[in-house]
């Protein structure tokens, strides 16, 4: 099995009152039919793309990082209105006058000036394909029988950059509709309990789906090994570990 295997334990340093520790971002490089797409994950469900001269940010959340430091950005794409996605203090520090922001409905009475994405939709920003794909639980429920994430309300993102295309997930389980992707380049799928996928969850999309470049984020205390072995044959597919809480 074609598996790179690049586990990376990264504990966010202890805050300093008064201060933001700042951690070291890693930045992975894809090439497209229109240049380099450069990768950075910041930790948690929180990523950030560079392409064409723009910066993508995806669920930006202060707790990982100091914003202010960052590059601005042209794009902010917004799974869902949980407080560690939705953070609208990351947002104030990366925003510019022309920054274009994409949401869900649940996140507009915060963002009235966001542009709202329905499950199913399309559309393009500065050359930019953009899906939004359905993310909600089917199994995983809090006490009171409601699922973390219900469904028809939160997004994943299939972005597409030149001649690649790049699935962001969110906070979902194996949909249908996550497994009925095509194409798919490179996948974020989120692998943390009790709110996401467990290993065998996310091991049973990616073979449906078969992204060429599989990356678990948002996994928490999650066993990544555990992801490894369950991919054990699936050639087709590299598995890139890092653990990024």
């Amino acid at each position: 099995m074609l598996i790179r295997m690049l586990l990376l334990l990264t504990l966010l340093a202890l805050a300093v009152p008064g201060a933001h520790a700042q951690q070291a971002l890693e930045t992975e490089t894809i090439k497209t039919s229109q240049g380099d797409l450069n990768i950075t994950l910041i930790g948690h469900g929180t990523l950030m793309f560079g392409f064409a001269g723009k910066t993508i940010h995806v669920d930006p959340w202060t707790k990982l990082t100091d914003y202010s430091k960052l590059p601005k950005a042209d794009l902010i794409l917004i799974t869902h209105e949980h407080q560690d996605h939705l953070d609208l203090d990351a947002i104030s520090k990366i925003r510019k006058d022309n920054t274009r922001i994409i949401i869900n409905q649940k996140c507009s009475d915060k963002l009235p000036n966001a542009t709202v994405m329905q499950n199913g939709d399309t559309t393009s920003v500065d050359g930019l394909g953009i899906e939004a794909v359905p993310a909600y639980n089917l199994v995983h429920k809090r006490e009171s029988g409601q699922p973390f994430h219900p469904k028809g309300s939160g997004n994943g993102y299939v972005i597409t950059f030149g001649d690649k295309r790049v699935y962001v997930a969110g906070d979902t389980e194996n949909t249908p509709e996550m497994k009925a992707l095509k194409n798919i380049d490179v996948a974020f799928l989120p692998m943390n309990l009790p709110y996401t996928m467990t290993p065998e969850m996310v091991a049973d999309a990616a073979k449906a789906f078969k992204p060429k470049t599989l990356y678990p984020y948002h996994t928490g205390d999650t066993d990544l090994q555990k992801l490894s072995n369950l991919l054990k044959g699936s050639d087709e597919i590299v598995l890139v570990l890092k653990q990024k809480k």
